[in-house]
């Protein structure tokens, strides 16, 4: 199929386009939102817990958008909570042009938890990626265009001691991405996977005032340095792809 140059100029970039955001009520998915809405997309949000969703509906309008805003609080590691999550937005956005991949839980190593907490992590981190990716596969596949960014850990490659349930999910998600990219390509669509270094985030066990003064001294990204990658990735021309995209604190040495 070929594209015109107006074509292409349309269909790069934000403004207009219908972005759903997962676990987009807190840490890089609310600095994303944020930042997306300001650039003048249209920008569903779905996290976990409703007063994290008022808040940062709010935060978002505060922040002056130039695109509508809306969202969902629902469980990401349930196929209902995601085919709740897809309903809403089909409403409320009319389309759905970009995912980007975001929720997550930490966890620590296997002699962490138990079963259920394993499965719960296991299916919010990989399995709700997998699902998301296949609910807005179908809805962009028709149209030939979308973008799908995948948010994922440098723990994927660091494989830190005391991690190995949460590196277990970031590996999933690094080998998903290289293998849809090749799945999805030919049918327009791109696939980005972002992974950061340390961010500071409600994950981290560090304060609030710890992850500060990391993030003074370079040892920490903010959230909204993610956000900013990730709205770099979705402004390149269609015949660019960011592939795999990873940043990391200056200062950090892993």
């Amino acid at each position: 199929m070929s594209t015109s140059n107006s074509d292409t100029n349309n269909l790069a970039g934000v403004e207009g386009k219908g972005i759903l955001i997962t676990g987009g009520t807190s840490g890089i998915g609310r600095a994303t939102a944020i930042l997306l809405a300001q650039k003048g997309a249209n920008v569903f949000v779905a996290g976990s817990k409703q007063e994290h969703l008022d808040d940062t509906l709010e935060s978002i309008a505060q922040a002056g958008p130039r695109g509508k805003f809306a969202g969902i609080a629902a469980d990401l590691s349930t196929g209902d909570g995601i085919q709740q999550i897809f309903n809403k937005a089909d409403e409320t956005l009319c389309k759905v042009d970009v995912l980007i991949n975001n929720a997550a839980l930490a966890h620590q190593d296997v002699n962490d938890g138990n079963y259920e907490d394993w499965e719960r992590v296991i299916k919010t981190n990989l399995l709700g990626y997998i699902a998301c990716t296949r609910y807005a596969l179908d809805r962009m596949t028709p149209n030939g265009f979308g973008h799908i960014i995948n948010v994922g850990s440098m723990s994927a490659d660091v494989r830190e001691k005391g991690s190995s349930v949460y590196v277990a999910t970031k590996a999933g998600i690094q080998g998903f991405s290289e293998a849809l990219r090749k799945e999805v390509n030919e049918k327009g669509i791109k696939v980005t996977l972002i992974e950061p270094g340390a961010v500071g985030t409600n994950m981290q066990p560090a304060s609030a005032d710890e992850q500060s003064k990391k993030q003074e001294s370079m040892e920490m990204l903010k959230a909204e340095d993610i956000a900013a990658a990730i709205f770099y990735a979705l402004e390149q021309p269609l015949r660019c792809d960011i592939v795999d995209l990873k940043i990391r604190p200056h200062l950090q040495m892993i």
